[in-house]
């Protein structure tokens, strides 16, 4: 038998955008509750896309997007390269989730938390020895004092090993259903079959379950990341080297923020570009470099 990697996006969004218990599952497991009745009981899909107000602003989209009985709202991204804007864009589109909650009225009592769960192919908190990371709202001197109403999680699935401590099994079960299963897997561990959840997700992947079509987006999709890795760590090289440059005339430091800065944004456009010439769709690009589906739809 042979498996897509989970992690593509087209194999994400079909385990985890197609099958709402396997989501909820997976929700449990990655979020930070810490009581058995903040788990989720069930939910219903929500549009990927967050359209804004007006029509003069831009539209973002996300892999999976949600909602559970309580009104509570839950953002799914796989994002495969990082970079520094990512977290940006995973605060804004948390925040305007948060505030879109216009049935609520003015009654700010009624608004529902939103959790954004982040899951990076790449190690972006080196210094940092965990690989699960959760961000809130917290008093800076009181930190048992909290505003609730945004919830972020990053998970560096790099970091992440078999053998790290966690609480929760369900929690070790699917970072390692992310990070075992794909096109080198010949044989799916026991004790990851023997759980009815995590068998329905390694079912989903396997390569019998797609037609052509979808296994050369899928292929697409790897030629895709492969570029962008690419271009994105020639771009940080050529702003290190311009930045340095820059610096010894105008200032060091400035310099060589500024230079990183021009050469990474030119490898994301050059990367959309290629991708768009792939013929992938413009939300993929979208996710994958952080432009919006206005700027691809431009290049």
């Amino acid at each position: 038998m042979r498996y897509l990697d989970p992690k593509a996006d087209l194999t994400f969004k079909k385990v985890f955008g197609e099958n709402p218990e396997l989501a909820r599952s997976f929700l449990n497991a990655l979020l930070p509750f810490e009581e058995p009745e903040e788990e989720i009981e069930s939910i219903e899909y929500l549009p990927a896309e967050l359209v804004p107000d007006t029509p003069l602003r831009k539209n973002s989209i996300v892999d999976v997007r949600c909602r559970d009985a309580r009104g509570r709202q839950f953002i799914v991204e796989m994002q495969m390269v990082w970079s520094p804007e990512f977290q940006q864009r995973v605060l804004f589109n948390a925040a305007k989730a948060y505030v879109r909650q216009s049935d609520k009225g003015d009654d700010y009592r009624l608004l529902e938390p939103v959790y954004s769960l982040n899951l990076v192919n790449e190690v972006f908190e080196p210094e940092l020895q965990g690989y699960y990371h959760y961000y809130r709202m917290v008093h800076v001197e009181h930190s048992e004092k909290v505003i609730d109403g945004l919830h972020l999680v990053f998970v560096e699935l790099p970091k992440f090993r078999p053998d790290t401590f966690s609480q929760k099994k369900m929690q070790v079960l699917w970072l390692r259903y992310l990070t075992e299963i794909g096109a080198h897997t010949t044989e799916v561990p026991a004790e990851l079959m023997d759980n009815p959840d995590i068998c329905r997700a390694v079912t989903a992947v396997e390569e019998a379950a797609y037609t052509d079509a979808q296994l050369l987006g899928y292929d697409k999709f790897w030629d895709a990341i492969s570029v962008e890795k690419t271009l994105y760590n020639s771009g940080l090289r050529k702003g290190r080297a311009e930045g340095i440059e820059e610096g010894r005339a105008e200032g060091r430091e400035q310099g060589r923020a500024e230079g990183m800065e021009q050469g990474r944004r030119e490898a994301v456009v050059e990367t959309a570009r290629r991708m768009k010439a792939l013929g992938l769709a413009p939300d993929v690009i979208a996710g994958a470099t952080g432009l919006t589906t206005d700027d691809i739809e431009k290049l």
